[in-house]
């Protein structure tokens, strides 16, 4: 039983989460227990769903558990996240590759918003502003009250800020224009991204280009770097097909820069990416 999920309504007064679970699947309380404590676990209670991890609390009758388990999913692991910038009503922190910024119903243990929550002194709630695909890396602001997100993810639907990333494709980007503005639609939707070349290394054929985006479509830069033949290094989906790259070389695309004006104060704000979790064309190169 890897994959399966429960609905139980809470019939009697005195129930548990775990005596109510344990009626209705095999699993052990240990193994109960470390699903919900990774985000499995969902409680509808006067028709608003939440996920939950409380335990001792009693279970009042017509409770509804929701109850999410994927075995693959809840053995997932990642690297963990980088605090830069502690801001108090927000904060910024480097997303290492793999891991998501928000979670799914069967889990949230590997995201940047549970690894703030539980990471941050004092632990404040999280909310997602903006996003990064799974296997991006770098710069990711989360906010910590309900103002500075609305503040925040208005921001981001203005596009208020100027948000660079580095990506390492095969090819030589020094024989576009310089900069080049792709406008191909993503997914029938506008999209615009300008690439301009940081350094290209000939013996290897790669190139390490800045990017800016005025649009945040899904896999924007992904797909741009391909349609225009300088698909990016590690990318296994939009990417080369011929290359079978080693399991250690993840996707060469990185938010490296913030610049934004706070909304909530006024005050410039700046962060660049330390240059060691930075794409570096010599790491590519001496990945094997």
């Amino acid at each position: 039983m890897n994959k399966f999920e429960l609905h139980v309504t809470v019939t009697a007064s005195d129930s548990t989460v775990i005596s109510a679970l344990t009626d209705q699947c095999d699993l052990s309380t240990a193994q109960l227990k470390k699903a919900i404590a990774k985000g499995a676990l969902w409680l509808t209670r006067n028709g608003k769903t939440q996920r939950t991890r409380r335990l001792k609390n009693t279970l009042k009758t017509q409770d509804i558990l929701h109850f999410y388990y994927d075995e693959q999913i809840l053995n997932q692991t990642t690297e963990p996240a980088q605090l830069i910038a502690d801001l108090k009503d927000y904060s910024v922190w480097f997303k290492p590759y793999g891991m998501l910024s928000q979670g799914s119903k069967w889990s949230d243990h590997c995201t940047i918003s549970r690894y703030a929550q539980t990471n941050l002194t004092p632990e404040r709630p999280v909310f997602i502003v903006h996003r990064l695909d799974r296997a991006a890396t770098g710069l990711i602001l989360v906010a910590h009250s309900k103002k500075a997100a609305r503040a925040l993810s208005t921001m981001f639907e203005h596009h208020q800020l100027e948000k660079y990333y580095h990506i390492i494709v095969h090819g030589n980007h020094g024989d576009h224009p310089q900069p080049e503005v792709i406008t191909q639609d993503i997914d029938g939707k506008t999209a615009c991204s300008a690439f301009t070349l940081v350094e290209y290394n000939e013996e290897h054929n790669l190139s390490l280009i800045k990017v800016k985006i005025e649009s945040g479509r899904k896999h924007q830069i992904r797909k741009h770097a391909a349609s225009i033949n300088l698909p990016i290094v590690g990318d296994r989906l939009h990417g080369r097909k011929d290359i079978i790259y080693p399991e250690n070389l993840n996707l060469q695309l990185s938010a490296v820069s913030l610049k934004f004006t706070c909304p909530l104060y006024g005050q410039a704000q700046s962060f660049q990416l330390p240059a060691e979790l930075s794409p570096q064309l010599e790491n590519v190169i001496n990945t094997h």
